[in-house]
């Protein structure tokens, strides 16, 4: 338990009665010090841009200063004679696209016939300095030919030309349409009906780590690029795709990482330009970007436009639900045909709905392109839904925290656009934050600007599908035991901060029976390591983790083999802990684990495994149903109390109590550490982050540039800004998870900006309907006879046809009526 001053941490039971946490694990749900713990603290850990190598030349980036425009020319001839610069590269280098999605290739690692916002790349400069790069890079001279400014959603929608790019409809880059069931049908026969517009604005993920790259032939000649990314895999197959060069002569190293969210998740254009010029000079070339440059690369949260229309019964269950969404998606593709279906895909798993529509569309506009940011796509329309649900219970005079535990989605269901939904924790969590936060007694009555909101969410445990479609694993794990004892993990995985290298280590050592940090790691290497998609979409720990224990239970079977051969007992009575093999029966007759290694490795050859881990195939089968299906959900809840003062409009918080379902936490320090960082990350975006965007005066340019591109500007929470944290772990072990396990990495973010404006209006009686909750706009509520603040109405957006999906429950199948049918997968397990 956390001092009282930080805030506490308590596991509780998913139900009563039932105690999820296992005594018979000896690593598992322990707060064990994390295996990289001591290279951290002391400064040994090297991130990306703490690597160099002999003969080194550095590299910046030439970027374009006007929002939208041709390039007419590219003169790199006062860089090229500047002392120090050996190559300026243009984009005539690089005539290949690439981009993260299949359907979405449209990025030039460097600029090609046009630029798209300010900030995207025209060329870069190598030199033997950093600084002599910028010099020379300042020297490139563009001649552009300036095209019309797309600034807004609404501006894309009315100007289909000039094009952004020229495979969107006009300026949209796609858009959807789904009815599972007829909501306009359910919405005319209910008691009641609500109608509200909302906005959540965009932001960025201000890791503390800036994007650094180096690139280098190794002594085979083989491109070696190490960077900070999310996805060495995919920026192997970008790369690769790019430069002409087969797979098997580029390597990826990702190096620990000072935090991601989701923001080095795309192959982005200086990790490719690095490994061409790599390849031009012979020599080593690095490239570590500004804090003003990372704010270029941007890949952020989406700022989405919502209109939300909900008919409920006299009781207030949810009839019928109609979402529309509009993205703002920057210049490029980038995730943005996901980011805009998990604008609607995880709306049902939350509360139970009897019939969903979603219409989604995103726009292209001359701004750094939006991408995945924590929580990828949903934190949008979950604040415009637990809004709602607020109004709904203050109109049928509803108790918010009753009506949530009411309405919850039933475990072992499937959702009404075809998402399977296994074990859910979500009552447990709203009771535990209802009782600690004194919900009941409180709510509505702390007097004049002091208030408390209530808000849930859900969140997925890794993407049910690929990036591309195939029958492969997710993830692979390879084990070497070797005669001293040790055990070596290879994995593709990525350490971003988060603790990935902790789970890997962990779950292995509780199958053999060894501690944690006599677990050696590799991770995240291309060239050594079996593949890992990457870390994103809170996939790592459940497809990872099984894979991990796949592999590690592929070993213990060998050395049970031999172990019981020695021993004169059957394979099945061979336990492991302690570092040692030995008969469960008579825990004191056994051997030491290098022991059995050795036996192993004389009856049956070289001790080494592999493990491996796909989800099983979901049920929809729908186009666009491959987003929202994953393997398990995971759900929290949060109450948050704050002071919000009407003569300034002033909002701070005051204590949060949040309680998240983890299925089983596999070592509660580091859980509390990941639901605590999405509360912060939370508060930012629901009181101050603003990715906005201003129009320069004609005479400047009228160029469209970001407001404050720096940590100084850009508003973020301090830690004095953090209020106390009150923190429960609910346990209900999910049969699909390791041990039980869900993510933690993204879910407790949602709830906490929803909760926040609806502590504003319990505070001051005002409606916030969009974020950040500025004084500004708490103010511009107070003065509003409607006594709120937020967008009136929708764009008016032209809506492809709709597909027709059924409902589970009237007949469906998966399929949508109005395409042809799907054929079935086959069966998909833990070990294809």
């Amino acid at each position: 338990m956390a001092s009282e001053k930080e805030g506490g941490t308590t596991t509780v039971p998913a139900r009563p009665g039932d105690e999820a946490q296992d005594r018979s694990f000896h690593s598992v749900g322990k707060p064990i010090r994390r295996v990289d713990a001591r290279g951290k603290v002391t400064g040994e850990t090297r991130f990306a841009d703490d690597l160099s190598l002999p003969g080194m030349l550095h590299m910046k980036l030439k970027r374009s200063t006007v929002p939208h425009a041709r390039i007419l020319a590219v003169d790199a001839t006062r860089a090229l004679a500047l002392p120090g610069v050996r190559a300026v590269l243009t984009g005539k280098e690089f005539p290949v696209p690439y981009g993260i999605l299949p359907v979405s290739q449209d990025e030039n690692a460097l600029c090609t016939d046009k630029v798209r916002f300010v900030g995207d790349p025209v060329a870069a400069v190598v030199a033997v300095d950093e600084l002599t790069a910028e010099e020379g890079a300042r020297l490139v001279e563009v001649k552009y030919e300036p095209l019309t400014t797309i600034g807004s959603p609404e501006e894309a929608l009315r100007n289909p030309e000039p094009q952004i790019h020229a495979y969107g409809k006009g300026n949209i880059h796609r858009s959807v349409a789904f009815d599972f069931g007829d909501v306009p049908g359910a919405i005319a026969g209910a008691a009641h009906v609500f109608e509200d517009s909302f906005f959540y604005q965009g932001n960025t993920h201000l890791p503390l780590e800036q994007h650094a790259t180096l690139a280098y032939l190794d002594q085979n000649g083989l491109l070696t690029i190490s960077s900070s990314t999310q996805v060495p895999h995919y920026l192997h197959r970008a790369a690769s795709k790019v430069l002409g060069l087969p797979p098997a002569r580029v390597r990826i190293i990702a190096p620990p990482q000072g935090g991601g969210f989701g923001g080095k998740t795309d192959p982005f254009n200086h990790e490719i330009v690095a490994g061409k010029a790599a390849l031009l000079t012979g020599r080593p070339v690095k490239i570590a970007l500004t804090r003003e440059e990372v704010f270029f690369c941007h890949r952020g949260r989406h700022p989405v436009q919502m209109r939300m229309k909900t008919g409920v019964d006299a009781e207030g269950r949810i009839l019928g639900h109609s979402v529309e969404t509009l993205l703002d998606g920057g210049a490029y593709g980038s995730y943005g045909m996901a980011s805009m279906h998990y604008t609607g895909a995880l709306e049902t798993v939350t509360y139970r709905m009897d019939r969903y529509r979603f219409r989604g569309c995103r726009t292209f506009t001359n701004k750094p392109p939006c991408g995945p940011k924590r929580g990828h796509g949903t934190p949008q329309p979950r604040f415009g839904l637990e809004v709602q649900i607020d109004k709904i219970c203050e109109k049928l005079g509803i108790d918010p925290a009753e009506w949530r535990i009411r309405n919850a989605v039933p475990p072992d269901s499937v959702t009404a656009n075809w998402m399977k939904v296994g074990t859910i924790g979500l009552v447990a969590c709203l009771e535990a934050v209802v009782k600690a936060s004194g919900w009941k007694e409180r709510r509505g009555k702390l007097g004049r600007g002091r208030g408390l909101g209530i808000a849930a969410s859900s969140y997925m445990c890794g993407a049910g599908h690929p990036i591309y479609f195939n029958d492969m694993p997710h993830s692979g794990v390879q084990l070497l035991l070797d005669r001293g004892g040790g055990v070596t993990a290879y994995c593709g995985s990525t350490e971003v901060g988060q603790g990935s290298d902790n789970v890997l280590a962990l779950l292995i050592a509780e199958v053999l029976g060894v501690e944690p940090a006599d677990v050696k790691l590799v991770t995240g290497d291309t060239s050594l390591t079996p593949i890992d998609l990457g870390s994103y979409s809170s996939r790592v720990t459940l497809m990872m983790g099984n894979a991990a224990i796949d592999a590690a239970e592929r070993a213990r079977d060998r050395l049970a083999i031999a172990a019981a051969q020695k021993l004169g007992i059957p394979p099945e009575r061979v336990g492991f802990g302690g570092g040692r093999v030995f008969d469960v029966s008579d825990p004191g007759t056994g051997m030491t684990f290098a022991e059995a290694v050795v036996r192993a490795e004389s009856a049956g050859g070289t001790v080494g495994v592999v493990g491996s881990y796909r989800p099983p195939p979901p049920p929809a089968r729908y186009k666009g149903g491959g987003v929202g299906p994953s393997p398990a959900y995971s759900y929290s809840a949060a109450v948050v109390e704050v002071e919000a003062d009407e003569t300034t409009g002033i909002v701070r918080p005051v204590k949060i109590w949040v309680a998240h379902d983890i299925g089983r936490s596999l070592n509660p320090v580091a859980v509390r550490g990941q639901v605590v960082g999405s509360v912060y990350m939370g508060l930012g975006e629901a009181l101050m982050e603003e990715q906005a965007f201003k129009r320069l005066p004609p005479k400047l340019s009228s160029a469209l540039v970001h407001v404050g591109p720096s940590m100084l500007d850009y508003k973020s929470p301090l830690t004095l800004d953090m209020p106390e944290v009150e923190c429960f772990l609910v346990e209900d072990p999910e049969p699909s998870g390791p041990f039980g396990a869900k993510e933690v990495g993204q879910g407790p973010l949602l709830p906490i900006p929803p909760a926040l404006a609806n502590a504003v209006h319990d505070a001051l009686g005002v409606r916030v309907d969009e974020v950040p909750v500025t004084p500004e706009k708490v103010m511009a509520a107070l003065r509003s006879p409607s006594r709120r603040c937020g967008p009136e109405g929708f764009p008016v957006v032209p809506w492809p046809e709709a597909l027709d999906v059924p409902p589970p429950w009237e007949g469906g199948d998966g399929n949508a009526r109005n395409e042809p049918p799907r054929p079935p997968k086959k069966k998909e397990g833990v070990r294809p």
